[in-house]
């Protein structure tokens, strides 16, 4: 069984600088695809960025590119997205996810999700 389990949200001014993790139980991370998505309140769950099992191949939405960065640490099995230069509108709630698909229903594993709130 594996298990997501997200920390590091908060709330920041809007130009802040958040990193939130992922921490993934079970399988090494290197065994799967992994992403993070986002919700904002009555939208739905959006791709925000992935990371694919050898690290090698990274894809962002083109909301955030320029601005956040997905990592991982397969020593400590956990994936991060560090997020800069922060907007009122990435308000959300941020979940990762394995393995990534673009076809939600082909997503296994969810974590419960990290609030990230960004002030103006």
């Amino acid at each position: 069984q594996v298990q997501l389990v997200e920390s590091g949200g908060g709330l920041v001014q809007a130009g802040g600088s958040l990193r939130v993790s992922c921490a993934v139980s079970g399988p090494s991370i290197s065994s799967y695809d992994m992403g993070w998505f986002r919700q904002a309140p009555g939208r739905e769950r959006e791709f925000v960025a992935s990371i694919n099992w050898s690290g090698l191949n990274i894809m962002y939405a083109d909301s955030v590119k320029g601005r956040f960065t997905i990592s991982r640490d397969t020593a400590k099995n956990t994936v991060y997205l560090q997020m800069n230069s922060l907007k009122p509108e990435d308000t959300a709630v941020y979940y990762c996810a394995a393995p990534y698909n673009r076809d939600y229903d082909l997503i296994r594993f969810w974590g419960q999700g990290t609030q990230v709130t960004v002030s103006s």
